[in-house]
Formats: C-alpha cells, sequence, structure tokens
C-alpha cells in the first residue's frame, strides 16, 4: 500500500471521526426570550354590556279603553306637555245576542209605559192643585166677610198643601220614570263601527301628552286595541343620557372598587368610550350559563361619560365590550406570565445568560393580561425563557429562535 493511499483512508477515518463527535455533540436549544422591562399595568375583567336610556319613561294607559293607531313611531322626537303620543276613548260596549236584546227591548217598552203613567199621574196631581188654588182664593174672601168660618179655612189651606205636594211627588215619579228609560234604552246602544280616529279628539278621547322631551324608543303596538289600565304602550328617554349595565359573577363583582373606570370598546365607532361606575346593586339574581351551570351574577350600572358628539349612532340596548378597570399603576417591574413555572412550590423562570439557561426563583405580586409583577428576583433587562420545554434544565445551552 502506497504512502498515499494510506492518507487518503487515514483523512477519511478522521473525517468520519469528526462528524459523529459533532453527531453526537449536544445542540444548543432553540428559544424564544422576553426581556423583563418596567411599564404600565393593570387589572381589569372583560365583559358583555347593553346601554341603557338612563330615566325612560314607560307610559301606560291611565283608563281602560280603545286606544287609536299610534300618532307616534318609534325613532319620532317628542316635546314634553306638547306632543300626544297616544289617544284612548271609551271601550265599545259588547254585542249581545238575539235573547238579550230581546230582553232590553222589554225593557225599554216597560219604562215607556212608565213614563206615561207617571205623565198621567203629574197632569191629575196639577188639575187638582188648580182645583184647590181656586177653592183656597174663594173661601179666603168669605173668610174675611164672615161668610165662612176660620177653621173651614184653615181646612181648605191644608187640602190646597196636600195638592202640592202630590204634584211635587208625581213629578219625581216621572223624572225616576225618565231616568229608568234612559237607563234601559243605552242597553241597546251598540259598538260604534263608524268612529273616525282622525276627528277632534277633545270631546271623544283622553289625549296622553308625552312626559318628558326626547325620542320614542318602542312602541308596544301601532295598531288600535283595546287595553286595560295599567297596559304599557310605549317608551320615551333621552339619548344624551345614556348608562351601561353589565352582569358580572358575585366573585367578580366583590373585586370591583367604587366609582370604578371603565373602558368601552367595540361599540361600533372608532376609538374608546370612558365610563365610570354609579351603582353595584346588593342583591344577586341566578342564571343558567350557556353551559347549563347555574350561576350568582350581579348587575353593575355605569355612567357614559362621552358626550353624544363621540358617540354618534349608539342607542337603546346596543351591546358593547366593557373592560372594568380594577387596579393600575405606571411603573411596574413585570415580565410574561409564559416565563413562570412552578419549582418545588416557588414561582421560577430561566434568565439566559452567556447562552445558559439559569434557573432562578422569583416573588410574583399582582397578574393581569399576560404579564405579572416582579416583586423580588429578577432585575430590569434581564431576558427570560417563555415556555421553557422540560427538555430545559439549569445550566443547559439555549440559543434564541429567530424570526
Amino acid at each position: 500500500m502506497t504512502m498515499f493511499r494510506k492518507l487518503f483512508l487515514g483523512l477519511i477515518g478522521l473525517g468520519l471521526v469528526t462528524a459523529l463527535i459533532w453527531a453526537l455533540w449536544p445542540q444548543p436549544q432553540r428559544v424564544d426570550l422576553a426581556t423583563v422591562s418596567r411599564a404600565p399595568m393593570q387589572g381589569a375583567i372583560t365583559a358583555q354590556g347593553v346601554t341603557r336610556v338612563r330615566a325612560a319613561y314607560t307610559i301606560a294607559a291611565p283608563i281602560t279603553g280603545s286606544v287609536t293607531r299610534s300618532p307616534v313611531e318609534v325613532g319620532d322626537a317628542v316635546v314634553a306637555g306638547e306632543t300626544v303620543v297616544a289617544l284612548i276613548r271609551p271601550a265599545d260596549p259588547v254585542l249581545m245576542d238575539a235573547r238579550s236584546r230581546a230582553e232590553a227591548e222589554a225593557a225599554v217598552i216597560e219604562a215607556e209605559a212608565a213614563v206615561g203613567v207617571a205623565e198621567s199621574d203629574l197632569r191629575q196631581a196639577e188639575t187638582a192643585l188648580r182645583a184647590a188654588r181656586t177653592q183656597l182664593a174663594r173661601s179666603r174672601a168669605l173668610a174675611e166677610s164672615g161668610t165662612i168660618p176660620h177653621r173651614m179655612l184653615e181646612e181648605i189651606e191644608t187640602t190646597y198643601q196636600s195638592a202640592t205636594q202630590t204634584v211635587e211627588a208625581a213629578q219625581s215619579r216621572l223624572d225616576l220614570s225618565r231616568a229608568s228609560l234612559t237607563r234601559t234604552q243605552a242597553q241597546l246602544i251598540g259598538p260604534d263601527l263608524n268612529f273616525d280616529p282622525s276627528d277632534d279628539p277633545g270631546a271623544c278621547c283622553m289625549r296622553i301628552l308625552a312626559p318628558q322631551t326626547g325620542l320614542v324608543l318602542d312602541v308596544t303596538d301601532l295598531s288600535a286595541r283595546l287595553v286595560q289600565a295599567g297596559a304599557p304602550l310605549l317608551t320615551i328617554g333621552n339619548l344624551d343620557e345614556m348608562e351601561i349595565e353589565l352582569d358580572l359573577l358575585s366573585t367578580d363583582a366583590v373585586r370591583v372598587p367604587a366609582e370604578a373606570r371603565a373602558l368601552i370598546e367595540n361599540w361600533g365607532g372608532s376609538g374608546v368610550l370612558e365610563a365610570r361606575l354609579r351603582r353595584i346593586e346588593p342583591s344577586a339574581f341566578t342564571r343558567v350559563s350557556a353551559l347549563g351551570i347555574e350561576e350568582q351574577r350581579v348587575r353593575l350600572r355605569l355612567d357614559l361619560l362621552a358626550g353624544p358628539q363621540e358617540r354618534q349612532g349608539l342607542g337603546e340596548g346596543f351591546r358593547v365590550t366593557v373592560r372594568l378597570i380594577l387596579w393600575e399603576a405606571q411603573d411596574v417591574l413585570q415580565l410574561p406570565q409564559a416565563a413562570l413555572f412552578r419549582q418545588a412550590g416557588d414561582w421560577a423562570v430561566f434568565v439566559e445568560e452567556d447562552g445558559r439557561a439559569r434557573l432562578q426563583i422569583v416573588e410574583i405580586g399582582r397578574q393581569a393580561s399576560g404579564q405579572a409583577e416582579v416583586l423580588v428576583g429578577i432585575a430590569e433587562g434581564a431576558r427570560v425563557l417563555l415556555y421553557p420545554g422540560a427538555g430545559i434544565e439549569d445550566g443547559a445551552s439555549i440559543r434564541e429562535r429567530e424570526g
């Protein structure tokens, strides 16, 4: 074997050994890194809310009757004390069946006969009164001349007074009979099918005026119909006075501070609207979630601070996203929650030092929005591993993943 051949085989063997060593040599693990920094931080609860008009007026029917077709529609502007928002006329009488109508007609005939009898009695009484009056005048003249005694004159005066009272009683019986006739005739009145709602409502109907200046938010029914006293007719509100209503779990509601600041997002317009908590209702209610779980929830009401020009188009019952601020700080040392893991009951992270992963125990404070406040254990500017896997150990060789 020549020297050249031996050298060639030696080089091949050296290359194989070198490739084997390179293949078996531990390679740095590629990882994602983040920098520990100081920045503003805030804790918040995000929930779905609904816009409401504060102090909306629901107008109800004050009496039982027939409401005409609504003179206003949803979105119409109304002026307090001027705009007619509803017209109510007395309810039509019910239709009678043949038997009831025959009985009513018979009652009318009976009442008419009673009126005739009363009129005849009155005429008789008036005739007797005229005769008694004439007799009294003649007797007084005779008593003055001494032709008849005064005792007889007194008896004639008593007869005259009795005749007067008989006329008054006959007149009362006639009035009573006429009233009874009117009542029985009223039983025959049927529904007024020829009512014209365009007529002047002053004489036939009750006019309901708007109690507040604003917009009509809802009309129960535009059509004419029979309503009972207390039935809702329409709702009026002022869109300049808006609030936000949202429901939170009772365990979250107790964490909300008084007059907490809130940000209204995803409301359909540009920008974020400011709001402030006004009230947390003192009692909770039960609601079944989409998963069928009973939850105790509490209703919160927030005042919308943005003016009408900043929230144009936002109306009653619109859904919005509410970010309720629980706490906030401007200068907080923080790191991503993705870098944290448990180590013997403590929080720990891997810190990158000269291409090596170094285990570091840290003390964590408040956590929010994927960030954790660092109280003790790491300094600003340190670089920590994100999502450390099981293969990462203290002192392991690492390299930052590109891109």
